[in-house]
């Protein structure tokens, strides 16, 4: 009996007490499992650059992480140096295929070549790692149709001194680079003032009709062969060293750096091109990646044998892909469109009344409407909470869709006959009542009309969300563009198209429901 009263006052512990306290002890490990296995279950975040070594390069650090055990996602083609960069040091990405003379050039902004260590030691003050080099040099060169070099004897750079009618297009990263076009142009004293800015993949056909006698081009490029261009000598030595190597966040798993490492020293500049020629010819990154994984006795060729898992070859199918970015299409433009009809329509009723305030609406969504959509993107990124996300393509799409919203509900309002007016004043109504059940009713029609508008601008302005690695159905439109394969522009234009119209159609059925019918007849 002591000892019952004792455990009961907390002196002693009873074997049921113990058991109690086993049992809460033993949630303690189980609980750290679940938070543990929910930390390991976040995905490391691949990003790459808008052409096809960066592609295939990140889909090789997918697989080798994904056969690691360690979940991974590609995210292709987020746009040049810049944006991937402020991605990495954002957190919206973990790691992504670089060059150590973009490192020097353009991100440390510096004429001056840095050894490995230089770099690697400056990058951890930025908490960013680096690998060694995978092994290859893909340096930038200047490249013409081989018949037409040979014919007119042009062999180096500084043979372009001799003809300064040639016509010069360049990819727009290449135009603004430290290492790039004017420095280029300076060192060699060229002439040719005919330059144009141009896309990467477009310039190799627009070379091939003639449109551009030369272009700016990777050493590594498959195109330069198949194409039959010929390469020109940089002979005043000006461009540095483009070592390919991954840079990660320090703060990044640590076996996940680990198995980047794995990649260092196994690709050499020949066996960059094979893959590189293979996604041409493919049209398929992942299939091309799978190679690098291929021994030439046709036994898988991979960085750690030992922690080898299931890997699906060609990766997912059509179907699949074509509903993941139709989903995440539908989401941008959804929500965006959200947010500008619960903005646009109370600004639309504030601008209906003129005044300094009503044209400063109607003002400040005119001007936004006159932003190029690539650098209204590109200016929201290095914002704090935007980054390279969905929130920075919703945020951007929600502002191009409130100009017409704003103006028609504006407008729909204005257009209210005064006598209207005077007889709702006439009965007594409050400015509220008046409002929601007269003004606005009337106005439906060019209110629904603006929002129909708005809709179909962000189904289509949302195909540049993958720019910035946002996903929807402009991620097969800007592979196909670096592809130069028009079916693969289709795959996500088509669908793109198919849900604007979709949109014009379900809001013509709004109409019928929103719009009294004494307005409709």
């Amino acid at each position: 009996m002591k000892l019952h009263r004792q455990s009961r006052r907390g002196g002693f512990l009873t074997a049921a007490g113990l058991r109690r306290l086993g049992s809460r002890r033993s949630l303690v490990p189980a609980l750290l499992f679940v938070v543990v296995t929910c930390a390991s279950a976040n995905p490391v975040i691949i990003g790459s650059k808008k052409f096809t070594e960066s592609y295939v390069l990140g889909e090789i650090a997918k697989r080798t992480l994904t056969e690691a055990g360690i979940p991974a996602e590609h995210r292709e083609g987020m746009g040049g140096t810049i944006i991937l960069w402020q991605a990495l040091r954002g957190g919206q990405i973990d790691a992504y295929p670089e060059y150590t003379g973009t490192i020097t050039q353009e991100i440390f902004k510096t004429d001056h070549e840095l050894s490995l260590d230089e770099i690697r030691n400056a990058l951890v003050k930025l908490d960013v790692g680096m690998t060694n080099p995978l092994g290859f040099n893909n340096t930038y060169a200047l490249v013409m149709r081989r018949s037409e070099a040979q014919r007119l004897g042009v062999r180096t750079i500084s043979d372009l001194r001799k003809h300064p009618e040639f016509k010069v297009g360049l990819t727009h990263e290449f135009l603004d680079r430290q290492d790039g076009w004017r420095p280029l142009r300076e060192r060699y004293a060229l002439p040719q003032q005919n330059v144009i800015g141009i896309d990467h993949a477009l310039g190799y056909s627009a070379l091939a009709n003639g449109s551009i006698d030369v272009k700016d081009a990777y050493s590594t490029d498959a195109k330069i062969e198949q194409n039959d261009l010929i390469a020109l000598e940089d002979d005043l030595h000006f461009f540095p060293k483009y070592e390919a190597v991954f840079l990660f966040r320090s703060s990044m798993r640590a076996d996940a750096i680990a198995a980047l490492r794995r990649l260092e020293g196994t690709l050499d500049e020949k066996r960059m091109i094979q893959l590189n020629a293979e996604a041409e010819r493919t049209k398929n990154y992942t299939r091309a990646a799978n190679l690098y994984f291929e021994g030439r006795d046709g036994a898988l060729r991979r960085p750690d044998a030992a922690v080898r898992r299931p890997y699906q070859k060609f990766g997912e199918s059509f179907p699949h892909k074509l509903a993941r970015w139709t989903l995440r299409h539908l989401q941008l433009a959804g929500f965006s469109l959200l947010l500008s009809v619960i903005f646009g329509i109370p600004l639309g009723i504030v601008a209906s009344r003129g005044g300094v305030i009503g044209h400063g609406i109607l003002g400040f969504v005119g001007i936004v409407q006159t932003i190029p959509s690539l650098a209204l993107l590109a200016l929201l990124v290095p914002l704090p909470f935007f980054g390279i996300s969905a929130r920075t393509a919703i945020a951007a799409l929600f502002l191009y869709g409130l100009l017409p919203i704003v103006r028609n509900t504006a407008s729909g309002l204005q257009d209210i006959p005064r006598p209207l007016r005077e007889s709702a004043i006439a009965l007594g109504l409050s400015p509220i009542t008046r409002l929601v059940e007269i003004y606005l009713p009337m106005a439906s029609r060019s209110i629904l009309s603006g929002i129909k508008t708005s809709a179909v601008i962000n189904i289509g302005t949302a195909t540049l969300a993958a720019l910035i690695g946002a996903g929807g159905l402009g991620e097969p439109i800007l592979s196909g563009l670096n592809l130069n394969d028009h079916v693969t522009i289709l795959q996500g234009a088509i669908p793109a198209a198919v849900l604007a119209l979709l949109a014009q159609w379900f809001f013509d059925l709004l109409d019928r429901v929103l719009i009294p019918k004494g307005l409709r007849l």
